[in-house]
């Protein structure tokens, strides 16, 4: 796991900008701080910051060449079947300097070119040049694990694995009012937009090559979806194939010659990994985050009693509102473009502590997206079937508008559901989706920007990207037309961008074996009542692993990992709202939002009714600290 920047020069004017190299190489310094190291010549410029994984000697260390210095690497990731390629390689005789997965990818490309990319497992951003034909080959892996930043113009490519770097090299920092719009809703700007508009986001499965005289961006991959195809295998053959795979994927991420560990939230899906990596791997540490202040949110039992039938040497940090709050302005700082998640927090949290004992940790992420484990696809599932309790929630939506809405306690939260439920049953199926994926409607999100705002927002560019994100659901949508949708948006911009983000502020690499592109694929090949049967969400996963995981992990509610945010905003941020970066005189200093609608969401979140608004003012407090330090 690794920090990579890069230029690729076509004239002079390009050229200047190889001095900043330096600096945007150091800017990525917490994703890898044990080593630095940086190339230039007359056509390329490329930095490296490396945490060492594999193979931790001065060998690994990047950029890489091959033997003969025609072909250099810059790369983050690891290629989990590196050990197998390697084989092949050796056998057509190819030579090597490291035990590094590094160098085996640099020769796979050597010999292959960019269909090398099919041969890979692992999650990777990589970009190798070609010295003799001034080329350069950029990739993301197939699920968007790792990010990549891009910027085209008239005189430069520059390409780095977080914004921070990539404004080092001057840009132009022109706020994506489309962009800004959709963040508004979502809490995240979807790839491949940005907040600035000269700056992109590579999608998952792609790649760029540059030559001197063009430049091609294409696909390499998509998740293979056939909603006419299922697959033949019986519920127990699913069952028994999904172990298997799972089982491999899990074994194949404990390769590393550092401390691995794992995430153990005491839900489903991190008790299986670990549950499954504790057969591989002795001497697994686990690690949960606890919060003493919050018993509603706080599931260390669940986690406590996973670990000890597994026999895990396990951790727990068990914080107050004061230790997740003491770490806001840290998280604040590291966040180079907006992105209001506020688990984000407590991720941050989980992987600072978790790296004082391991440097690698596996997560349970992604089987949600998979395997249907969200509220919004019981909900889904419940319109779909038309379902007599849908039908008792559409008709009393009156009585669900009046009731408090709050995600503070349970009951509130119930409401603040069938409300949003309600709401959803009288939108068609892209509307409901997107919807339910964010915290504002679009006149909400538009009434929040100012008349000048508004008149920036490029709506064709807007509507073009929420066409392509809810492209993969018809009107008749199934619920893995949700899913997969959801694999395409919600996963690599929202979650994925999280863990990332918040694992390497700390230098952690976190891998996550439900990705595994093998299982991504036999998941959907599998039918609707595999994965969703009435309530019971993840079913086949449940099912799977019944036998090994504690009886008490089973039909309890799903919880999120969420932070007391109400509470924060009415007590240790009240002046920051009030005073600072939501006050009315910087509003209106400022420019980008409406001061009235600003005010009237400021009056909710202090009222008896706060409903999601929190969100709301979390993805504005997010804004605003990112536009002080940037703009």
């Amino acid at each position: 796991m690794c920090g990579i920047t890069g230029i690729y020069a076509y004239n002079m004017v390009g050229r200047v900008s190889m001095i900043n190299v330096a600096n945007a190489t150091a800017a990525l310094s917490s994703r890898g701080p044990d080593y630095q190291d940086i190339y230039n010549d007359q056509t390329i410029a490329i930095g490296h910051r490396r945490l060492s994984i594999i193979d931790p000697t001065p060998e690994g260390h990047q950029p890489m060449w091959d033997l003969g210095r025609r072909y250099g690497i810059v790369f983050n990731g690891e290629i989990y079947n590196y050990k197998s390629l390697k084989a092949e390689l050796l056998a057509q005789g190819v030579k090597f300097q490291s035990e590094t997965d590094t160098e085996v990818l640099l020769n796979l490309y050597i010999k292959e070119g960019k269909e090398c990319l099919n041969k890979l497992n692992g999650f990777f951003a990589f970009a190798i040049f070609d010295h003799q034909e001034k080329t350069l080959f950029i990739a993301r892996d197939r699920m968007g694990i790792k990010p990549l930043y891009y910027l085209i113009d008239d005189d430069r490519l520059l390409f780095a694995s977080e914004m921070k770097s990539i404004v080092q090299y001057g840009i132009d920092k022109s706020i994506d009012f489309s962009a800004l719009y959709t963040y508004l809703q979502l809490n995240y700007i979807p790839a491949p937009n940005t907040i600035f508009k000269s700056v992109k986001k590579l999608l998952p499965g792609h790649y760029i090559y540059v030559t001197p005289n063009e430049i091609t961006k294409e696909a390499y991959y998509k998740i293979p979806y056939d909603r006419e195809k299922e697959t033949d295998l019986d519920y127990e053959q699913q069952k028994a194939q999904l172990e298997t795979l799972l089982e491999g994927s899990v074994q194949k991420r404990l390769v590393a010659d550092v401390p691995v560990g794992s995430f153990l939230s005491g839900g489903v899906d991190s008790s299986i990994i670990a549950t499954l990596a504790k057969r591989h791997k002795e001497d697994l540490h686990t690690f949960s985050i606890g919060f003493k202040d919050e018993e509603f949110f706080d599931e260390t039992e669940y986690a406590r009693a996973v670990a000890h039938k597994i026999g895990s040497e396990h951790t727990v940090f068990s914080l107050t509102n004061n230790d997740l709050y003491g770490h806001v302005g840290n998280i604040l700082d590291y966040i180079d473009e907006p992105f209001a998640d506020s688990s984000a927090i407590a991720v941050y949290i989980l992987s600072n502590e978790t790296r004082k004992h391991a440097t690698v940790a596996l997560s349970g992420d992604g089987a949600d997206e998979l395997f249907a484990g969200y509220n919004k696809h019981a909900a889904f599932l419940k319109i779909i079937e038309n379902s007599t309790a849908a039908q008792a929630v559409n008709v009393l939506q009156p009585l669900w508008y009046l009731l408090p809405k709050s995600r503070n306690n349970a009951l509130t939260n119930k409401f603040r559901q069938l409300h949003r439920f309600s709401k959803g049953m009288r939108m068609s199926s892209q509307e409901r989706y997107w919807s339910w994926a964010g915290y504002a409607s679009e006149k909400e999100a538009f009434s929040m920007l100012s008349s000048e705002s508004q008149l920036k927002l490029d709506r064709e560019k807007y509507g073009l990207l929420k066409n392509s994100l809810l492209q993969h659901i018809p009107t008749n949508e199934s619920i893995n037309d949700l899913l997969y949708a959801d694999m395409n948006m919600v996963l690599p911009d929202d979650m994925l961008t999280k863990v990332d983000r918040m694992s390497m502020a700390n230098s952690l690499e976190v891998r996550v074996p439900f990705l595994d592109h093998e299982i991504v694929e036999f998941a959907f090949t599998l039918p609707t009542e595999s994965k969703i049967n009435g309530d019971i969400r993840k079913r086949i996963l449940q099912d799977t692993f019944k036998d090994i995981l504690p009886t008490e992990l089973y039909n309890r509610p799903k919880k999120g990992f969420e932070v007391p945010l109400l509470k924060w905003f009415r007590n240790e941020m009240q002046h920051t709202i009030k005073n600072d970066l939501l006050s009315d005189q910087f509003i209106a200093e400022q420019g980008i939002f409406d001061v009235r609608m600003i005010k009237k969401l400021k009056k909710k979140l202090f009222s008896a009714n706060p409903g999601d608004v929190h969100a709301r003012i979390w993805g504005l407090i997010v804004f605003q600290h990112w536009w002080k330090r940037n703009m």
